[in-house]
């Protein structure tokens, strides 16, 4: 059966990566069908204040979403992340033979970072001190101490026992999953449970409570801190992290810098009836323009679509042929070492295929 593939292409530069991306995948002969939206700018000139409904339209009508990163001008990401449910943001981290690493021997690291993607301080309730006087909240610390009445700011971090056993449910899941291809089965939650005992203290405890019921699987905890510090120490031990949103996004922006940066990172989104896929960058507003930007992770990130459309075949030959333009070496783009521009990656992506 033909699938279908909205493709968002995104806001700066993001649509130079997309739409170079979709030609090579369309130059696989794929038996997909795909619906290819103007980048934000041209979206919100042709559209105006329907652009918003256009998007959500092309999306409901597809199997699944291929999304450039925004800048503001495609309003999609709410819709895509909450109004699609996907609370699962899985973000792999891999090395490949050929890319630019700090590490002296990143050879062999491959984990996946499982980040949870409706809570936490996400929830973006924020507001002034002032309107906390009338709680008469006092804090933890310091003997109690009152919280100031004036002059700043509060924010509230959310997290849920229903939520948090939902995500851990999904990564000893996909830790069964990669045990069974041989990886190690060990499921690392990073908190910072001594600090904030109530929220982070409950994230650990449902955790821990919810790999008890997966014995085939190792399972352990560290402090957030901690962790930070053995994800640069000790990348090659890991399997699937599982962290709160927060954390999550944050330290798989370090994992990244381990295999060579944001421009190689992909992510998929899942929810249990949608998923959609993006590079874990931004929109990069100060290369728009310039033929530059890397679509490694953009190109990565498709191969993660193939995978969910069941087109395992396909998805290996895409990673395949990324993997052996780095492995040559020749044609790199800049943030790689190289000076090759965005088309011409991608035209070596196809010559490999």
């Amino acid at each position: 059966m033909t699938k279908k593939v909205c493709v968002i292409p995104g806001d700066d530069a993001s649509p130079e990566a997309v739409l170079n991306g979709v030609s090579v995948l369309k130059s696989m002969e794929m038996d997909v069908d795909w619906l290819v939206l103007p980048s934000g700018e041209e979206g919100l000139a042709q559209h105006g204040d329907k652009w918003a409904q256009v998007c959500r339209d092309a999306i409901d009508a597809c199997d699944t979403t291929w999304f450039g990163s925004t800048g503001g001008k495609t309003p999609v990401l709410q819709y895509l992340r909450w109004g699609k449910q996907t609370y699962a943001n899985l973000r792999p981290v891999k090395y490949m033979a050929g890319v630019r690493s700090p590490l002296a021997r990143p050879e062999g690291i491959d984990f996946v970072i499982v980040r949870e993607n409706f809570e936490d301080l996400y929830v973006g309730i924020e507001g002034d001190l002032e309107v906390l006087k009338p709680l008469g909240l006092r804090g933890s610390r310091q003997d109690g101490a009152p919280i100031p009445e004036t002059g700043g700011k509060f924010a509230i971090k959310i997290i849920t026992e229903a939520v948090t056993r939902r995500i851990v449910e999904y990564g000893c899941e996909l830790a069964l999953q990669r045990k069974a291809q041989g990886y190690s089965g060990r499921v690392t939650v990073a908190t910072k449970h001594n600090v904030l005992p109530q929220t982070d203290g409950l994230f650990r405890k449902v955790a821990a409570d919810v790999a008890s019921k997966y014995p085939d699987l190792q399972y352990e905890n560290f402090i957030v801190d901690d962790f930070a510090r053995r994800l640069v120490a000790e990348p090659h031990r890991l399997d699937v992290v599982i962290l709160p949103n927060l954390y999550g996004d944050i330290l798989s922006d370090e994992a990244a810098a381990l295999v060579g940066g944001l421009g190689v990172a992909p992510s998929g989104c899942y929810g249990d009836n949608f998923a959609y896929f993006e590079s874990v960058h931004g929109s990069a507003p100060d290369i728009a323009g310039q033929h530059v930007i890397n679509p490694t992770a953009t190109m990565l990130s498709a191969a993660m679509m193939l995978r969910y459309l069941e087109m395992p075949e396909e998805a290996d030959r895409l990673e395949g042929a990324i993997a052996a333009v780095y492995a040559e070496g020749k044609v790199l783009t800049r943030d790689q070492g190289g000076d090759a521009s965005t088309e011409a990656f991608c035209d070596a992506v196809r010559s490999k295929l």
